[in-house]
C-alpha cells in the first residue's frame, strides 16, 4: 500500500484485533517494509494510539490500554454490530447501561454512513423488545462481566466471593473459561483451583472479583465439551443420566420469570416459545420436577416420561374428583 494515510488506517485496523503481530507479519500484509512499519507504528504513537513493542524473535506489536481512548476503527459489520448491540442493551441482563448505552448511540449514529443508518433503523423496528418484568431474575454488575471477560481472553486466575442458593458465602480461586447466558442470567464457567474441579457460577452470586495477575495453561473443558453445553448439564439438575426436552408454551424471557436453575435451562425457540433442558437419574424423580412448571408445555422427549406424567396427572384428577362438578 503506497498511500501512506491509507496503510495506516489499515495497520490501525489490524493492531485492534486482540492479538500480537510481528513486523514481518505487518510488512506482508501491507506490502510494506518492516522498517516503514516501525515508521508507521511511531505516527500511530503520534495520534495517541499506545502500541506496545516487544523484542526478540518472539516480539511484536499489539495495542494497548492508554490514558485516554482514541478512535476505534471500525468497519461496515462492526459498527452495525455496535449500533444493534446499544439499541438492544436496555433489555439486557445487565445493571445501570441503558443511559450510557443511549449516549453512546447517539455518538455513533451521529457518524454512522446513510447505508449503515438504513440497515440498523430497519432491524430495530422490525424486532420490539419486551419490557422488563416484575419478579425477572437479578442482573448482573457489568463491571464484573467486564473484568471475568478479560480474564477468560487472558487464562488469567480470579479470586472472589460466592454466595450459594442457601446464603452460605465461600471464598474461590478460579481461572475464568467462558461466560454463558441462560435465559435472563449470567453464568461463568470456570476452573476451581481450591476444589480442583470445574463449576458454574452464577455471575449475579459472584462479589468482590480481583484478578491475581496469576496465569493457568489453557484449559479444556471435559470430553471436549463447549462451554454452553457444559453450562446446560450443569444447570439442567446437576448429574443424571436421564434428560428431558421440553416446548414451553411462552417466550423465554417470561419463562426465565418462573424457572429455576434447579428445574433446568433455557433456550430461545422463536417469540412465542422456548426449550426446556432438564435431566436426573430418577425417571419419576423428572417427571416430578417437570410437573412444577407452571407454563403450559409439550413433552419432546424422552417419550418414556409421558407414561410417569400420566400418572401424576390420573392421582391429581382422582384426588379433586369429589370437589369438581359432574
Amino acid at each position: 500500500m503506497r498511500d501512506p494515510s491509507g496503510r495506516l488506517l489499515r495497520l490501525l485496523s489490524l493492531l485492534q484485533t486482540p492479538r500480537e503481530w510481528s513486523g514481518t507479519e505487518l510488512a506482508e500484509r501491507l506490502g510494506v517494509t518492516a522498517r516503514t512499519i516501525r515508521r508507521d507504528v511511531d505516527r500511530l504513537r503520534e495520534l495517541g494510539y499506545p502500541v506496545h513493542a516487544t523484542h526478540g524473535s518472539a516480539g511484536g506489536y499489539r495495542l494497548t490500554a492508554g490514558a485516554a481512548m482514541p478512535p476505534l476503527l471500525l468497519d461496515d459489520d462492526e459498527a452495525t454490530a455496535v449500533a444493534i448491540g446499544l439499541r438492544t442493551a436496555a433489555a439486557a441482563a445487565v445493571t445501570g447501561i441503558e443511559d450510557t448505552s443511549l449516549r453512546a448511540l447517539a455518538k455513533l449514529e451521529q457518524v454512522l454512513p446513510h447505508r449503515l443508518r438504513h440497515r440498523v433503523a430497519a432491524l430495530t423496528e422490525a424486532a420490539v423488545p419486551l419490557p422488563p418484568q416484575d419478579g425477572a431474575p437479578p442482573a448482573a454488575d457489568p463491571s464484573v462481566l467486564a473484568l471475568l471477560a478479560a480474564a477468560c481472553l487472558t487464562r488469567e486466575k480470579v479470586r472472589f466471593t460466592y454466595t450459594a442458593a442457601d446464603g452460605r458465602g465461600t471464598r474461590r480461586l478460579a481461572q475464568p473459561h467462558r461466560l454463558v447466558t441462560a435465559g435472563r442470567r449470567w453464568y461463568l464457567v470456570a476452573h476451581d483451583e481450591d476444589r480442583a474441579a470445574w463449576r458454574t457460577f452464577r455471575v449475579d452470586r459472584l462479589t468482590d472479583p480481583h484478578r491475581t495477575g496469576m496465569r493457568g495453561p489453557e484449559l479444556r473443558l471435559p470430553g471436549g465439551a463447549d462451554a454452553a453445553a457444559w453450562a446446560m448439564d450443569a444447570l439442567a439438575g446437576g448429574s443424571g443420566t436421564i434428560r428431558a426436552r421440553l416446548l414451553l408454551h411462552a417466550p423465554v424471557e417470561e419463562a426465565a420469570e418462573h424457572v429455576t436453575a434447579w428445574q433446568g435451562v433455557l433456550e430461545p425457540a422463536g417469540d412465542r416459545t422456548c426449550l426446556l433442558h432438564t435431566r436426573s437419574d430418577s425417571m419419576r424423580f423428572l417427571a416430578y420436577r417437570v410437573t412444577l412448571l407452571p407454563i403450559d408445555y409439550t413433552l419432546l422427549d424422552p417419550p418414556e416420561l409421558a407414561g410417569h406424567l400420566a400418572a401424576i396427572a390420573d392421582r391429581a384428577t382422582r384426588a379433586i374428583r369429589p370437589f369438581t362438578a359432574p
